[in-house]
Formats: C-alpha cells, structure tokens, sequence
C-alpha cells in the first residue's frame, strides 16, 4: 500500500462527520464522512506526493510543515475549519485519538520534550525570546488594545467583545486576589504590563512585574507611563527564582499564562521560591492552560514553532507539586471553553490584517501563525485543553471562610470603570 492509499485509509477512519475532500498530487481526488450539522466541509489539495507520507509519521507536525510550505493548500474552507473538522470528529470525551505519530517520532519527540522541558534560566531567557521577541507589532495587531492580554479571556456572557473579555478576566482574578490597599504586588510573566497596571489603576498597591523578554519589558513600560501608574509599577527583566534568592516578600502574587514555560521539572523550583516569597498571610493567584486528563508531553509543531520548552500542566501535577511547599489551594476553578473563544477572536484579528503580517514577516510564517491559533482553538473546543485558576494560601485563615466575597469584588471592580 503506497502512502497516499495508506493516507485515505487513515483518514476514511477518522473523518464520519462533516466532508473533507482530498485531491492528491496524481491529482486523485477522494472525499470522506457526510455533511452533518455544525461541522464544516473543507476541500484540500496536495502538491506534491511525499506531504501526504510527513502527515502520516507526524500528524500535527507533518500537516503544520506542508500547510507552511504551501504543500498542502485549502481550497475550500481555512485552516481553522480543516482543524476544526478532524478534531471534532475525535473529541476528547468520547476517548477517542486519531493516528498518533510513527513510534520513532514518539521516541523522538519523548526524547526533545525531556531535555527542553528542564528550562534552566539561561534556556528560560531563549525560550521567551523565541516567542516573544519577534516584535510587539504582531501582538499588538492581535490583542485587546487596552491591556494587550496573550492569555484566556473570561466570558461569562454571550456577546461579549475580546476587550470586554479581557476587562473580565482581569477583575475575575482581582477579586480572587482579595487585594487591600497598601499591599506590595509580584506579576510573575507580566506580559506587556496589562494585569499590573489594571490593579495600579484600582488599588492602592505597588506592583513588581517580571518578565524575561526585553521586548515585552520595553512596551511595558512604556504603557505604564502613558497610563500614569509608572510611580508605583516597577518593570524588571529577571527570572522569579532570582528574585527569591534575594528574599523578596510579598503579600500577593500573581502568575497568568506564564506557568506554561516553566516546564515540568522546575514545578516544585517555581511553587518553593512562590511559597518562599508569599507573606505568611499572602494570597498567589496562578492562572495557567492546563489538561483535563492527565500528564502528558508537548507535541512536535509547538516544540519547534511556538514554546520550545513549554509544557501544558495537568492539574494532578500542578496540585502536587505546590503540595511539597505547603501551600494550600484554597479555591480552584476550570474554565473549559474560554480560551476558545478567546482564540477564535485573535484568529479573527490576524486574519483581518494578514497582509500587515505577511509584510512584517512573510507568507510562510503567516500560515505557520494560523495554524497554530486553528490547532489551539480544536484543542481547547474538542480536545483536553482548558484554564485553571488557582487561588493559594499559606495560612488557612488568610481569606474568608465563603467565596462571597469573590463575587462582591468583582462586581465592584467591573462597575467602577477604569
């Protein structure tokens, strides 16, 4: 059976709703599943016959590589739709997995997630810089613009903007927070300085944000002076567990969306120098991308394009290692589709300025860029993705003994404008 037969078998198995058609490089063409409500049809093209034998040893790094390199091109649909149909034809719920990778491209990817994920600080600061420093005017032509977040927005109602969203998100975690005036504050992963200046804005606090990207540090500051927050918000580029080594103490910590990079091997390094610089009466807040089933390993494609030593938590292990320090998990919460909706609006972004994009990069990359908001969106909307939030404490008696006053926070912050 040659690769392009093996192909159609692999795929006649996997694709029952919703169509895809296939016309392959001899220029065959074979169509799969049937049309079905809510599922797209999606027509592809091959252009050459070995992109069908680099899908077949790697799924998602083969199909990333030849929709990149313009091997494999979509004629009907987009690619959010063609990940969209295959992942939804296999949802995590219903324990189903399409075709893994060939066992030597397991072994393989075992083997380069192990070594990536040791993130020690020095291949910390080359992570962050293969992601985040490739410029801010991309982030800035996909984000929210009022406080440019690159992590789940929280949409508790339907019809909801991505600023009002992120506006959302942002109270969500302050009201968890239980923040009181006075209070010294540490961003880990501040971003572009979005969540520090939000709390600057309404609280009386100051606020330490940390990053290890020079672009992100840059435009951080730069957004709080002109948000006029800049006397009590202190931007760094340092490493968190530099900062512990330092005996740094404060009485709240907060963590959103950077716990994705610490990789797994530093989880109990991260929760010992949070433990060590929380006050004995601190609250942390960590907001992380997380799985719903249990431990795993990062895929090929996001290994190589995306977070070279990232690592998506499971709860499990995310909970046990905060364990080993004491730390006790006062309230958690898993938001299940929100990341998905806040993906599809960043999907939408880009592609209204994809030709800005492809100028400031190129057409290669643009495609690459798509692909992996369309494969974030599957996963987080058929797949076993989701957000935690976590709320930690050191001392059982640092918040009140019901979560009322979460909800009271967050209406008051939300109705208090900005």
């Amino acid at each position: 059976m040659n690769a392009a037969s093996l192909f159609d078998k692999v795929i006649g198995r996997a694709i029952k709703s919703g169509q895809l058609t296939v016309v392959h490089a001899d220029g065959r063409r074979a169509q799969f599943g049937e049309p079905a409500p809510g599922f797209p049809d999606v027509a592809v093209r091959f252009t050459d016959a070995r992109a069908v034998r680099d899908i077949l040893l790697d799924p998602r790094l083969g199909a990333g590589e030849t929709f990149m390199d313009g091997r494999l091109v979509i004629e009907q649909g987009d690619v959010m739709q063609l990940v969209q149909l295959i992942r939804m034809n296999a949802p995590w719920e219903a324990n189903a997995d399409l075709r893994g990778a060939s066992p030597l491209h397991r072994l393989r990817n075992s083997i380069g997630f192990a070594v990536e994920s040791f993130n020690q600080s020095r291949s910390s600061r080359r992570n962050v810089a293969h992601h985040y420093d490739i410029g801010n005017a991309l982030y800035e032509m996909m984000l929210d613009a009022e406080h440019m977040q690159y992590s789940c927005g929280y949409w508790p109602r339907e019809g909801m903007t991505l600023a009002q969203a992120q506006e959302a998100k942002l109270a969500h975690i302050a009201a968890k927070l239980a923040i009181e005036d006075g209070q010294a504050v540490l961003d880990i992963g501040c971003g572009w300085g979005g969540m520090a200046i939000y709390l600057a804005r309404h609280f009386g606090v100051r606020i330490t944000g940390i990053t290890l990207s020079e672009e992100q540090l840059a435009l951080a500051r730069k957004r709080a002076d002109a948000a006029g927050v800049a006397d009590r918000v202190d931007f760094a580029l340092i490493d968190y567990r530099e900062l512990a080594e330092r005996g740094e103490r404060y009485d709240r910590i907060v963590s959103v969306g950077m716990f994705e990079h610490v990789g797994r091997p530093q989880f109990e390094t991260f929760f010992r120098a949070c433990a060590t610089m929380l006050a004995n009466d601190g609250v942390m807040l960590l907001h992380t991308i997380g799985r719903m089933g249990g431990p795993g390993s990062t895929d090929a494609f996001t290994r190589k394009y995306i977070f070279p030593g990232g690592y998506i938590p499971a709860l499990s292990e995310t909970v046990a290692a905060s364990e080993k320090v004491r730390l006790i998990a006062s309230d958690v919460e898993t938001l299940r589709l929100h990341y998905a909706h806040t993906l599809r609006a960043w999907y939408a972004n880009c592609e209204a300025r994809q030709a800005e994009i492809e100028q400031l990069f190129d057409a290669r990359f643009y495609r690459m860029w798509m692909f992996y908001l369309a494969g974030a969106t599957a996963a987080f909307e058929s797949g076993g993705m989701c957000n935690y939030q976590i709320q930690f404490i050191r001392d059982r008696h640092a918040l009140p003994l019901a979560r009322d006053y979460i909800g009271e926070a967050e209406v008051g912050l939300l109705g208090s404008g900005s």
